[in-house]
């Protein structure tokens, strides 16, 4: 939700080198205004963004390949300066730039279910996948079959800059870039050494983090050169669930407001008889039909009444992370016209995650005579007599039956094994190589490199369970496991049902590039000359997730299972852009068309050859008002693991609606039948046979998927009054549009069941179909084998639109503290997003059925809060040596997506952060910085059914509380 012209928040004009760490804010920088004779004004005389003076060379900005004098550009641009990481104390870089307006969290580190130790980002929450993220204007090593990059791998302390494109770019950049493009700048200038660290801890004392860093730089050959050279180390310890208030139960609704929830699955062992021909029990004894018992006392049983087990003190709420990272890039003159480069990069990333202890679920088998040693006479007297009844059930109905085995549901949370622990440990390198230069005079430019970049992640889980060896200790086959209260189980039985598992996965990206742009003619009144890009691109991808035996064949309990997924394409590209400065008049006018197109071939025959395109155009009718406008046609081709991904389990939250979670008013005659129709017993419809908010699903890849389209337009105008010196305005619209959307059939799980049940209503539809036949015998919907297959599809639509604001102000103000000089520099600076659409259309099947998200969260289509409103703002203070600086973040209000569910919280109410900042410079050497983040101590608001976990929506909301940190930076 969010985009922009903007170069977000750099409200630092005077280029205030009061060293790295002392600058204004996150510099909000645009083009440079000009006076009458076309020269830029010094940067003195503005507050937003670097000034580029046309006599000291051309620029290429992010969106282009073709090199111009201004930043500006047809497409919307906001820019983070290095500042912004400094003043708010961000090692990470997701830190920052999931601050902004534009950007709607992704993979966090408070992802910790689903999690996966990676940091992605997603622009306009159109998806992790249709963002493209370049380092230096170039593709970057990505981390799994998915193809994201992970935002733990750029060195944030050698960025000079951020841009963020807003819009399809895909006739620039190729593949992916449909919400738009997020580039990091490493500064190329750094010459001498430069270290520093920082260290972070929560109010509440936890959560400390903190990094080393060194950087060398160095001139080469007498100027002919240089080069640069980086290492680092970071560590974030963990928080837990349990060391927050607002986290420490799992929530849920109850009927008079939010209660203490969880999960069915007890450490003191849960057995349920759902009735049928397997498991109809007499009519008297502790059990009733449909009912189960709990063992309070070991192998003793009661009547289970509600009982529910609190999961959440043992997850992760801030996931721990080492890093170490290395890299270095360099560029040398060979001779007039040839200069080659290299950038080298390698991480070592380890990051866990930790959920309670595993919970075992299902139906076993279990033989009386070998679980006889651990029960009370009296509750292998009734285990007995549900063996008779199962008998003569199985007798009237004709079928087989084993004397002394009764089949059971079985729910036994394995406390005794602790927690379940998934430790991620990545290491990624990547090498590109290339040569530049000019010829023809210099009129014409060229660029050709390769590269290639590797990931291989290590993954070791914890704490699972081996669902045959849990199966052999109740039944006979192997030495009997005590299951029958809280911590029966023995070291050698939990020894013998555990089970480490592991899986790898390995993603290969290679780019081969060549362009060639410059200057062709000049229109004459007045304007630049026409400049262009031709050029071509080869990619090949290719990726493998690599489980081991019981991970594939499903055996494991505690983490999803899945199967080996393996596979590749690449594409052929050429592409073609033309920058046409019509025309320069009077004081500062100009109007310039811009035009790309490009043509990639597919290896893929579902993709084949597609074009992309676009069209832009600005107009200065004077220097202090710029219009402009762009249309850009982008696509995304299916990643690998979208085409090739095997079958995997997941467990989603989603309604059965043949169970009693379906609203009451849902409840018809006709959900009835179609319940009936696809296996539930007449008598258990609309009953209790959905016992967990999750239902399981085995997801996959699909080889025939077909890329993805969008059709993006902006349009908006740039104030820079000269009446009012240092002051900035812009104003973009936007509309991006993706149809074929790839995404899980029927639009996930719960969309498959809604859509089968209580919208198209139909057994033969094909999302009924996917239902039949995986059913238990009670009607529940089955797990494992028979779990639901809801694969890969294009299958919907997606567009958002609204409305990008900036504003950045820079000036003189007659007070000081720390200089004679009786004056400071005051800079401020606002970037907000208003949102006035966000439109899923599930599938293509109901076009008229819209999921209308703007302003929305919640589990029926929208997911992640999208607010209308949101936005970043600093103000900061400038008084020689020192810099104060506040920063205001604003979350607005949204309310949950599913109008047929009364939540007791139906609306997340908005939120203000304020984080304050210092820096000085101590010396010519020394610069320190200190600062708190979420001054005021700011909670999220608590959430019960509708939650994403931890009782909020933890990428979106802070969940820390008062963050304090303090950073040194030498410079010798």
């Amino acid at each position: 939700m969010k985009k922009q012209h903007l170069k977000l928040l750099r409200l630092g004009a005077a280029p205030v080198a009061i060293g790295a760490m002392c600058l204004a804010t996150p510099a909000m920088a645009q083009t440079t205004p000009e006076d009458s004779s076309g020269d830029a004004i010094g940067q003195n005389e503005t507050a937003f963004g670097p000034s580029e003076n046309p006599d000291a060379g051309l620029i290429v900005v992010t969106g282009s390949r073709i090199a111009r004098r201004e930043f500006d550009t047809a497409a919307p641009t906001a820019v983070v300066q290095d500042e912004e990481f400094k003043l708010s104390g961000a090692v990470n870089v997701e830190n920052v730039i999931n601050t902004l307006p534009q950007v709607v969290p992704g993979t966090t580190s408070f992802s910790n279910n689903p999690g996966g130790g990676v940091a992605t980002l997603d622009l306009r929450g159109l998806g992790a996948t249709r963002t493209l993220v370049l380092v230096n204007g170039r593709r970057y090593m990505f981390f799994d079959t998915s193809q994201l990059v992970d935002l733990n791998t750029i060195p944030q302390f050698l960025i000079d800059s951020v841009d963020v494109v807003t819009g399809g770019a895909s006739a620039v950049y190729g593949s992916d870039a449909i919400s738009g493009v997020v580039n990091f700048n490493l500064r190329q200038d750094l010459v001498g050494v430069e270290a520093g660290g920082q260290y972070s801890l929560t109010g509440e004392g936890d959560g400390a983090r903190y990094n080393a860093y060194i950087a060398l730089g160095s001139d080469l050959a007498d100027g002919r050169g240089h080069a640069t050279v980086f290492a680092e180390y970071y560590n974030r310890s963990s928080v837990f669930q349990g060391d927050r208030d607002f986290s420490f139960f799992a929530l849920g609704d109850g009927a008079n407001g939010l209660v203490p929830g969880g999960s069915s699955t007890l450490p003191s062992g849960v057995l349920r008889n759902f009735g049928g021909a397997q498991g109809t029990l007499p009519s008297t004894g502790a059990f009733a039909q449909n009912d189960a018992v709990v063992f309070d006392t070991p192998g003793t049983f009661r009547p289970r009444n509600g009982d529910l087990y609190n999961y959440a003190p043992a997850n992760y709420l801030m996931v721990p992370q080492e890093r170490y990272l290395l890299g270095g890039y360099a560029n040398y003159q060979i001779s007039d016209g040839v200069e080659a480069y290299l950038e080298a990069t390698f991480v070592n990333n380890r990051v866990a995650n930790e959920l309670a202890a595993t919970p075992v679920t299902g139906d076993f088998n279990v033989n009386l005579a070998a679980v006889q040693p651990f029960l009370n006479p009296a509750s292998y007297a009734n285990l007995v007599a549900m063996d008779a009844g199962e008998t003569a059930a199985n007798a009237a109905a004709g079928n087989t039956d084993d004397p002394g085995v009764v089949n059971l549901f079985v729910q036994r949370r394995v406390t005794e094994t602790g927690s379940r622990n998934s430790l991620d440990e990545r290491n990624a390198f990547r090498v590109m190589a290339g040569l530049r230069g000019n010829f023809l005079d210099n009129r014409l430019q060229y660029d050709m490199y390769y590269s290639y970049a590797r990931t291989r992640n290590a993954n070791i889980q914890a704490g699972n369970i081996s669902r045959s060896a849990f199966q052999a200790g109740l039944d006979g086959s192997a030495p009997a496991i005590n299951i029958f209260g809280p911590n029966t189980l023995t070291p050698a039985m939990v020894d013998q049902i555990s089970i480490l598992a592991q899986n790898g996965d390995v993603s290969v990206l290679q780019v081969a590039s060549g362009s060639i742009s410059g200057s062709l003619f000049n229109l004459g009144m007045g304007a630049d000359d026409v400049g262009f890009a031709v050029g071509t691109e080869y990619r090949k991808v290719a990726s493998e997730f690599i489980p081991d035996t019981a991970l594939s064949s499903g055996d494991v309990i505690g983490f999803n299972g899945g199967d080996p997924t393996q596979g590749g394409y690449d594409v052929k590209e050429v592409f073609a852009e033309l920058r046409v400065p019509v025309a320069r008049w009077g004081d500062g006018g100009r109007l310039e068309l811009t035009g790309a197109a490009r043509y990639s071939d597919y290896s893929l025959p579902a993709v084949g050859g597609v074009w992309t395109y676009a069209a832009g155009a600005e107009l200065a009718p004077i220097r202090d008002v710029t219009l402009r406008g762009q249309y850009q046609r982008a696509i995304r081709a299916p990643n690998v693991g979208e085409l090739f991904g095997g079958q995997a389990n997941g467990f989603p939250n989603a309604v059965d609606p043949c169970s009693n979670r379906q609203p009451t008013a849902q409840q018809t005659a006709t959900v009835r039948q179609l319940c009936v129709q696809s296996g539930v017993p007449a008598g258990n419809v609309f009953g209790n046979i959905q016992l967990n908010t999750q239902i399981e699903g085995v997801f996959g890849g699909n080889p025939n998927l077909q890329e993805e389209r969008s059709d993006s337009y902006t349009f908006g105008a740039v104030l820079r009054p000269r009446f009012i010196p240092g002051l900035f305005i812009s104003a973009d619209y936007f509309n991006i549009e993706v149809d074929n959307t790839i995404s899980t059939f029927g639009g996930g799980l719960n969309n498959t069941l809604d859509l089968c049940y209580n919208q198209i209503q139909d057994i033969n539809s094909v999302y009924c179909q996917a239902v039949v036949g995986n059913r238990s015998a009670n009607g529940s919907l089955a797990g494992g084998p028979n779990a639901l297959r809801i694969l890969n599809a294009n299958i919907g639509k997606l567009e958002t639109a609204g409305i990008d604001v900036q504003v950045s102000y820079s000036t003189e103000i007659p007070f000081s503290l720390f200089t004679d000089t009786g004056e400071q520099r005051m800079n401020l600076s606002f970037l907000g997003t208003w949102l006035d659409k966000y439109n899923v259309t599930p599938v293509a099947e109901l076009p008229d059925t819209i999921n209308e998200c703007a302003g929305k969260f919640g589990q029926l289509a929208c997911g992640t809060p999208l607010p209308e409103y949101k936005w970043a703002s600093r103000a900061s203070f400038i008084d020689g040596p020192i810099t104060t600086s506040v920063r205001w973040r604003h979350i607005g209000s949204t309310t949950d997506d599913n109008p047929q569910i009364d939540y007791f919280v139906e609306k997340l109410d908005s939120v203000d952060y304020i984080d304050l900042s210092f820096a000085a410079t101590v010396s010519d050497n020394l610069e320190l910085a200190l600062g708190v983040n979420n001054l005021f101590n700011t909670f999220p608001q608590q959430l019960g059914d509708n939650q994403e976990q931890a009782n909020t929506y933890p990428g979106v909301y802070d969940v820390l509380g008062r963050d304090y940190f303090v950073s040194a930076r030498l410079v010798f």
